[in-house]
């Protein structure tokens, strides 16, 4: 080292030459390394010591530890190619709440609009049926439709004893009125040859039948109970109608309620004239003495109290579809 680079602190920099001897002498050293190694493994090969393969990989392994180590810079993660952007700025996210908003808005006025258009339509239509006729023509349809899948083999399902509610739920009092003595109670028949007026023992009379089934309300709601009397076939037979008719007229003895049935429904093996629910006689509530059980049609058609069976050509006016609701009321 010289005066001037003790003075100035620095260190010279070796020479090239100096640089490749270091170098050389590293070299001769890793290799006299080696080659121990290798007398080293061929001596404990001969004991007994790991094959050649390992002694290969061993080489490697030390080659490797003593190359350089490479530094590898991290890759910048690819930019989304669809989507939303990452993030959104406060602004961004309010105006398309906004818009979306007002999407909505605008659509359930729309929507409003139209309906209360189509109603406000459907309210100043002609009636016909005491029903705004797009109403009507499509209760009219439904009837067509189950008429034509209505079949008197076709049979309502029936349940077990276990099944059967008690006490049974009432269903309306239409028609029953309070001051109704049930001694003076009669069954009148018209549309025969001869009208003629039946008492209880009368209907008693005709074979006795039994069925547990459902009865099903309109508003919903059903229950099954067991019901006990005569099939209206049964009477229609014993008493005929006076010529080949369509339908069959019931009221209650004031007329304050009243339905109508198709044929087919009235010969329903499954459609009794009861006098029995759940074995015991009818109470006042549920239509004694005498009341019509009909599973194949909904609860409106089944008529408590009947005063008056009428055969007729003529469909029959019906308390319900008077009010709006469907005639045929099948199910």
């Amino acid at each position: 080292m010289s005066d001037i680079d003790k003075v100035s602190g620095l260190v010279p920099r070796a020479s090239d030459s100096e640089e490749t001897a270091k170098v050389r002498n590293d070299e001769a050293a890793a290799a006299a390394n080696v080659e121990s190694h290798d007398v080293d493994e061929s001596s404990n090969s001969e004991a007994g010591s790991p094959r050649p393969e390992a002694l290969v990989a061993d080489a490697e392994r030390n080659q490797e530890m003593s190359a350089p180590a490479v530094e590898i810079e991290p890759k910048e993660p690819a930019a989304p190619t669809r989507g939303p952007k990452p993030e959104a700025s406060v602004d961004e996210v309010e105006r398309e709440l906004k818009r979306l908003s007002r999407r909505g808005f605008i659509s359930a006025a729309v929507a409003a609009g139209a309906g209360y258009g189509a109603w406000n339509w459907l309210r100043t239509r002609d009636q016909l049926g005491y029903l705004q006729w797009p109403l009507r023509r499509v209760l009219e349809l439904n009837e067509s439709v189950a008429e034509t899948y209505f079949r008197t083999a076709r049979l309502s399902p029936t349940f077990p004893a276990a099944r059967i509610l008690r006490p049974a739920r009432i269903n309306g009092n239409l028609g029953l009125d309070p001051r109704f003595d049930p001694s003076t109670w009669r069954l009148r028949i018209e549309g025969i040859a001869r009208p003629l007026t039946l008492t209880l023992d009368d209907i008693k009379a005709l074979p006795r039948r039994e069925q547990i089934t459902e009865f099903r309300c309109i508003e919903g709601w059903s229950m099954i109970v067991k019901w006990t009397g005569a099939r209206l076939a049964d009477l229609m037979a014993r008493y005929p109608p006076a010529e080949r008719v369509q339908y069959v007229s019931m009221e209650t003895p004031d007329r304050g309620y009243y339905v109508g049935l198709d044929m087919d429904s009235a010969m329903h093996p499954q459609t009794l004239l009861a006098y029995e629910l759940n074995d015991e006689p009818l109470s006042m509530d549920h239509g004694a003495p005498l009341r019509l059980a009909i599973p194949v049609k909904y609860g409106i058609k089944n008529i408590k109290r009947i005063g008056v069976i009428r055969y007729t050509n003529i469909r029959p006016a019906d308390f319900w579809a008077e009010q709006g609701y469907d005639w045929y009321a099948g199910h």
